[in-house]
């Protein structure tokens, strides 16, 4: 959903978690043709920008923002029906901002906004099986492995890929340094 007037900046601890505008689209798809991020989420171009970051209905992105630069995106989705509400989260950033702590203080910075604004007691994740730096950032929030999906996307190389569910409860949320 773009830019919806509901979602805040989230600022502080060196950097901004703000709402995508439609204006940030090539800075944007710049960031997901990187090898460390294509590696992961694949191959974008302009029309599969448009659909998975413009056009939903249902999910909301935040650009991660560090010294006023795009260093990454988070978004979510939620699930509104009051029987099984709760929030699914994905988070790349940019190579040269991957294994210096700012995913996991961006996913916190999330979380706590997902749990005290939103009133979600439950979030979920999906990294690759194949991709245990991001298993580590997951888990030291809190995510816990819940199941692998198998054959569940696809990969850079069209190939099928297993996907490893987790998922976090409010009360399991590990949101400290």
């Amino acid at each position: 959903m773009e830019n919806d007037d509901s979602l805040p900046v989230l600022d502080g601890d060196g950097f901004s978690l703000r709402p995508l505008e439609h204006t940030d689209a090539d800075i944007l798809l710049a960031l997901l043709r990187e090898p460390g991020v294509a590696r992961w989420w694949g191959s974008y171009d302009a029309e599969r920008l448009e659909r998975d970051f413009f056009d939903q209905s249902s999910a909301y992105t935040y650009l991660v923002i560090v010294d006023d630069v795009v260093a990454g995106v988070l978004q979510f989705h939620e699930e509104t029906d009051p029987g099984y509400r709760h929030a699914g989260i994905d988070i790349t950033l940019g190579e040269r901002y991957q294994d210096r702590g700012l995913g996991t203080r961006a996913l916190r910075r999330l979380i706590r906004y997902l749990i005290d604004e939103r009133g979600h007691h439950r979030m979920t994740i999906d990294p690759s099986v194949h991709n245990p730096c991001a298993v580590h950032v997951y888990e030291k929030v809190g995510f816990r492995p819940v199941g692998v999906m198998r054959k569940y996307e696809r990969d850079i190389h069209g190939e099928w890929s297993d996907g490893l569910l987790m998922d976090l409860l409010a009360e399991e949320f590990i949101d400290t340094h």
